[in-house]
């Protein structure tokens, strides 16, 4: 009888132990089971009147070094199983960092002679957004947004409300001197007696430019699709050169300049911010897939280079659906755009006819 009882003890326990050791293992293997081996992810540096003749080799190679540094950073993080959402943030970063870019340290300055800056962010997973304007302590606005989307119940906060919040909230601030540059500087004195404003990259005089440059720089947008299917969206900039009144673009209102839906896309707009605000353009590439069953690439197209063509908008966006497909249609001379997939393969372009 003894002997019965043990034997029946240490069956008990062993098929007790088993069963946990199932149960971990299944909780274990669960976890990768999530992700997936397809992620891709698409950025731009604004559209505009960009040629050639306007660019140095040497700046032209600046450009598209910092805009392949941008998509590897994306691509190391989404490799290793990073969210989109975050990944969006440290891209859009590193491109908010760097002066070639109308965003950050490479703001423009408004008719004050101030840097007044826009970013938003969205999940697409959740539709949380957040998104600052008019900042101009704030190092990386991007990160600001992304702090508004994550830890309030706010979407939008503006001025020194969104400057305070960052701080209180650690995200970096610093002196407005960080933001001043000299050729933005120069630029902004072409134009301040004047009515004038620019599109992203747009030549003052449509001529060659005997320096080399492009008067305007863009600003900056982040499109990701990560290894959990979900999919993500961020836009920064400076705004417009000699903007007024606290002027704000499409770049920090979610549906106008920036979007994204599981459903459907990941879209950020670049151009004059008006024209995208009216056609809400961002939203509406997502409701041409979602209401009229359009692949990506045919909503993106009717966006641009019909609706924005018809109120003579002039501008661009980069997409991306929950398949991974990238569209990056724009009706300017050029865009400064790249992206890179889950194989490695990167491209970066500038001109139209690359």
């Amino acid at each position: 009888m003894k002997m019965k009882l043990n034997s029946f003890l240490f069956f008990f326990i062993g098929v007790f132990c088993c069963h946990s050791f199932l149960c971990q293992t299944r909780e274990i293997t669960n976890k990768p089971t999530h992700m997936k081996s397809n992620f891709s992810l698409a950025i731009h540096g604004g559209a505009g009147n960009i040629l050639n003749r306007n660019l140095s080799p040497e700046k032209e190679e600046a450009y598209r070094n910092k805009m392949k540094e941008a998509l590897k950073k994306g691509y190391d993080m989404l490799a290793k199983g990073d969210s989109a959402v975050n990944v969006v943030e440290a891209v859009i970063k590193i491109l908010e960092d760097s002066p070639l870019f109308n965003a950050g340290k490479g703001a423009v300055f408004s008719h004050e002679g101030r840097n007044e800056m826009d970013a938003a962010i969205m999940n697409g997973k959740t539709l949380d957004a957040g998104a600052v304007a008019n900042v101009r302590t704030i190092k990386n606005p991007i990160s600001a947004a992304s702090m508004i989307m994550r830890n309030s119940n706010f979407v939008l906060l503006s001025g020194e409300g969104a400057e305070r919040f960052a701080k209180n909230n650690n995200v970096e601030i610093v002196d407005t001197a960080y933001f001043f540059d000299q050729n933005r500087w120069d630029e902004y004195l072409k134009v301040k007696d004047s009515n004038s404003t620019k599109l992203d990259h747009d030549s003052s005089t449509g001529m060659v430019n005997p320096t080399n440059t492009i008067d305007k720089f863009g600003t900056v947008g982040c499109v990701v699709l990560d290894t959990y299917g979900n999919l993500a969206s961020g836009t920064s900039t400076g705004g417009t050169v000699n903007k007024k009144y606290n002027r704000i673009g499409d770049s920090p209102l979610i549906g106008a300049g920036t979007y994204a839906n599981n459903k459907t896309c990941a879209v950020s707009c670049t151009g004059h911010g008006e024209d995208f605000i009216k056609i809400v353009a961002a939203h509406t590439v997502s409701a041409l897939m979602e209401y009229k069953r359009m692949k990506l690439s045919t909503a993106a197209n009717e966006v641009i280079f019909k609706k924005l063509a018809e109120i003579k908008g002039r501008g661009g966006l980069i997409a991306i659906d929950r398949q991974g497909n990238i569209s990056m249609p724009f009706n300017t001379s050029g865009m400064f755009r790249g992206f890179v997939e889950a194989n490695g393969n990167m491209k970066v372009f500038i001109y139209k006819e690359e």
